[in-house]
């Protein structure tokens, strides 16, 4: 803890409370909305972005909350989100990676749908095409749009939209992105 901070045990005091009520959930909001005005946006915002990635369990992490992502061969937990255009977290999940994106997202589109009415508009990659995209217009009324690569594009390319979500995602895992 900082020096000026009070006493660690009074400190996780604060945040325990903060929890059990949902005021950090509430602070986050309160905070997305200052940044997006700040930013020239509305509070609230009307498109979204969803991706995931697969990152390696560490040993201390349950059995039952493990499993193999045999595209990416990595066995461990899946993190699922949706972000707005400038890269802000909207609703995450957390899973086994053994678990598909379309499945995780169902789940997910349903919490956004539910806590950001104001969303017209998601944005994806491929790993999402099929159904899911007719269950999301029919159940959520909220269209879902796949970007995708285009058979000319060869080695790494920056798609758009979808850099917004893989920059996040990028964020919470330092040591494997390219800094800057």
């Amino acid at each position: 803890m900082p020096a000026d901070f009070p006493d660690w045990t009074r400190v996780y005091a604060f945040f325990r409370r903060w929890r059990e009520h949902g005021l950090i959930t509430e602070f986050h909001e309160r905070l997305r909305g200052k940044v997006r005005e700040r930013e020239g946006r509305e509070a609230e915002p009307t498109a979204g972005i969803i991706d995931a990635q697969s990152v390696r369990g560490a040993a201390s992490v349950p059995v039952a909350s493990r499993g193999y992502d045999g595209g990416k061969r990595v066995p461990g937990r899946k993190r699922h989100i949706v972000t707005d255009t400038l890269g802000l977290l909207l609703v995450v999940a957390v899973t086994a990676a053994n678990i598909g994106d379309r499945e995780a997202a169902m789940g997910l589109l349903q919490r956004l749908r539910r806590l950001h009415r104001d969303i017209t508009l998601v944005w994806a990659d491929g790993g999402y095409t099929g159904s899911l995209v007719d269950w999301c217009r029919q159940k959520l009324a909220l269209p879902l749009d796949i970007v995708k690569r285009t058979d000319d594009m060869t080695g790494f390319v920056v798609l758009p939209r979808r850099w917004v979500a893989e920059r996040t995602l990028c964020a919470t895992r330092r040591s494997v992105c390219i800094p800057g």
